[in-house]
């Protein structure tokens, strides 16, 4: 096996790291796009922070020539879907997600067989493979929204997220058939410790993702996406709040709202289990030497990309026109 350096022992230490990611976003005509859920030194640099609805309208919009995408594997992908002309970078391709892992498209495709005459919504946490074999896509922000608007007597299948499809059913009244994934961040929550936080800061409201186990959502003063909840920490009189989702949200809610106390919600174990490792995979580092040797680049296979533009494209369609995302 051949040893590779890690990514800081490839750059020059003399180099400021934020300098030289402004300068080859100049020179490359590039734009960064990061989720909520980078490192605080990502979320600085890029120019457009979001979740993934409002990541998919950026890359969609943009006239780049080059999209850097500081997020995870299929988030990257949904860019290059919708932008096939421009070139896709990701800092570290190994970047993936527990929701789209666990989603194999041969074995989503026998599960679509099994329930013929079902209409298929996919959670954008998936690959482009099963993008192509669903009929709507969505994101946290509008899956309820979207559900809405299919007509009461057609059949549904949610995938891969069952938590997000169980919260979607409670939501709307709608009986459908779940895909059994789920995110390894939000199902680590103890719903025990943060009995034990609310306890210990009695005054502060909790916030929390659909993502998360039915159990703890039940102690949640509010529930939505991850840019609900960055909006709601700002429009709620409460001062201090329990964040029920990865920590990384915590950077843009302290930056938009420093008189405010933010605490991260507990996982199960002793463990920095609340920040997922696939996002955590990108640093600074990684994400200059993507820019300076564009590479790792995402590609897809066009027949895929087709097939999985459609059901994007429905969704923005039925989305209404306001930042929001999963």
């Amino acid at each position: 096996m051949i040893a590779t350096l890690p990514p800081r022992a490839l750059i020059d230490p003399s180099l400021d790291l934020f300098e030289e990611i402004e300068r080859l976003k100049h020179k490359l005509n590039a734009v960064i796009l990061a989720h909520y859920y980078q490192e605080p030194d990502i979320q600085d640099v890029a120019d457009y922070i979001g979740d993934s609805l409002g990541l998919s309208r950026q890359a969609a919009q943009t006239n780049a020539d080059v999209i850097v995408f500081a997020g995870v594997h299929f988030m990257a992908e949904t860019a290059k879907i919708l932008s096939p002309q421009k070139q896709v970078l990701l800092p570290d391709l190994a970047a993936g997600c527990s929701l789209a892992d666990n989603c194999p498209p041969d074995r989503f495709a026998e599960f679509i067989q099994a329930h013929p005459g079902h209409l298929v919504i996919s959670y954008v946490n998936c690959s482009a493979a099963v993008k192509a074999l669903s009929d709507i896509i969505c994101t946290s922000a509008n899956a309820a929204s979207i559900v809405e608007q299919i007509p009461a007597d057609q059949p549904i299948i949610f995938a891969p997220d069952r938590n997000l499809g169980r919260y979607v059913s409670q939501q709307t009244g709608r009986d459908m058939v779940l895909w059994q994934g789920t995110c390894i961040v939000h199902e680590t929550f103890s719903e025990r410790k943060l009995i034990g936080l609310k306890t210990r800061h009695p005054g502060a409201e909790v916030i929390a993702h659909p993502e998360c186990e039915p159990q703890v959502l039940r102690h949640a003063d509010f529930i939505g996406s991850t840019t609900a909840l960055l909006n709601y920490a700002g429009k709620s009189t409460g001062e201090a709040f329990i964040v029920v989702t990865e920590a990384g949200i915590l950077h843009q809610m302290q930056k938009a709202h420093p008189h405010k106390t933010f605490i991260p919600a507990p996982p199960q174990n002793n463990c920095a289990c609340n920040e997922c490792p696939f996002m955590r995979l990108n640093t600074l580092e990684k994400l200059y030497l993507c820019m300076r040797d564009r590479t790792p680049e995402i590609t897809l296979d066009e027949t895929i990309r087709q097939r999985a533009l459609r059901p994007i494209e429905r969704m923005l369609e039925m989305s209404p026109p306001v930042p929001g995302g999963g």
